[in-house]
């Protein structure tokens, strides 16, 4: 099942692939040049069943946090994402464009405007530590519009959908976690109160693309800097997580883990994808350290190809319904080609180098 055809919406994909979303710093002013959609073209021309594009930053002036990341507030940059397309698009792939806000991950003397501080729900970057900005009700307002006015950007440009950063600690996962939002008004204290910002800005998006655009949500328990925090300590708690968003109009979930083999929950041997799908009854992709014999702790940490068995049981268990690749992917544009024909021997290994070149 996994190389075959996927419905995913109304989107047509050739199998059930993902090319996970991977930040390259190759976009000079937040432009992607043409090297960057000739990168995303080989994968296209590598038969990746669906592209999700590295993150974009949302056109928010404290989203920036990284250093020649690309954005869509220009008109040389929505030009730049056309051709990123377009090329897909040639060789019959699907894209998604992720969209991201590095909230407290930002610092002072940062670009764009070196002014700006890290936005984050209650001030905090880690429990106790309060470095960034308190975000205003304004604040939040301004970013809701933010999503989805790139949202609408991103459909207009061709984009089949966008996927919503959530995940490792950025703004999003911030106002998620117990440890990092400490608010008393709507959008902080119980579980789904913590999740109203992410619900509010799915029901923008929403309201601001058509029906078959698809929208998606990416989320970790883990952060960047705690790899053991947890949003959620039982399938009951990721109910009331995820739950909200997914009601608001999610087409889909994408659940990152960094060993995507590890069990999630005591007395049960199954991970966080399968306990996302359970629960939300959407289509959900499963990412965490694919076809590489390490787990995912440092990008710049050499790594071996290795057998994709388990991601091929599951997905022809129903457990989930996509696995997504990352630094495979990076490594050799041809992997899922390579898999599919069962040539493991002639994959490229995963390296330092890989992740410096844009190829």
């Amino acid at each position: 099942m996994l190389f075959e055809p996927y419905k995913l919406k109304k989107l047509n994909l050739r199998n059930r692939i993902v090319m996970a979303p991977m930040t390259r710093n190759q976009s000079p002013e937040g432009v992607p040049t043409d090297q960057v959609a000739k990168y995303y073209q080989r994968r296209a021309q590598g038969e990746v069943g669906l592209i999700i594009t590295e993150g974009i930053e949302v056109s928010h002036k404290a989203s920036s946090a990284y250093p020649n990341v690309p954005r869509l507030d220009s008109v040389k940059a929505r030009d730049g994402w056309k051709k990123v397309v377009q090329g897909i698009k040639e060789d019959n792939g699907s894209v998604i464009a992720q969209l991201w806000h590095c909230g407290g991950f930002r610092k002072l003397g940062m670009g764009p405007d070196p002014e700006v501080p890290g936005h984050t729900a209650s001030g905090l970057v880690k429990p106790g530590k309060k470095v960034a900005h308190e975000m205003t009700l304004r604040d939040i307002e301004e970013t809701i519009e933010a999503y989805a006015s790139d949202a609408e950007f991103c459909e207009n440009i061709g984009f089949d959908g966008v996927e919503i950063h959530g995940a490792h600690g950025y703004l999003i996962d911030n106002f998620f976690w117990e440890g990092t939002n400490v608010r008393e008004d709507e959008y902080g204290g119980t579980i789904e109160k913590r999740s109203q910002f992410v619900t509010d800005i799915v029901k923008a998006v929403r309201s601001r693309v058509s029906d078959d655009f698809i929208v998606g949500l990416r989320f970790s328990q883990w952060k960047q800097h705690d790899f053991n925090a947890k949003l959620a300590d039982t399938a009951a708690e990721l109910e009331e997580v995820i739950m909200p968003p997914v009601n608001a109009g999610l087409d889909y979930l994408h659940s990152s883990m960094r060993r995507f083999w590890e069990s999630e929950f005591p007395n049960s041997d199954e991970n966080l994808a399968f306990w996302t799908k359970k629960i939300s009854n959407i289509p959900t992709i499963a990412v965490g350290s694919v076809g590489l014999d390490t787990d995912f702790i440092d990008m710049t940490a050499s790594a071996n190809p290795t057998s994709i068995d388990r991601a091929i049981e599951d997905i022809s268990q129903n457990k989930y319904e996509l696995i997504a690749v990352g630094r495979a992917l990076i490594a050799d544009p041809n992997w899922v080609v390579k898999m599919k024909e069962g040539r493991l021997k002639d994959l490229v290994p995963y390296t330092k180098e890989a992740l410096m070149t844009l190829y």
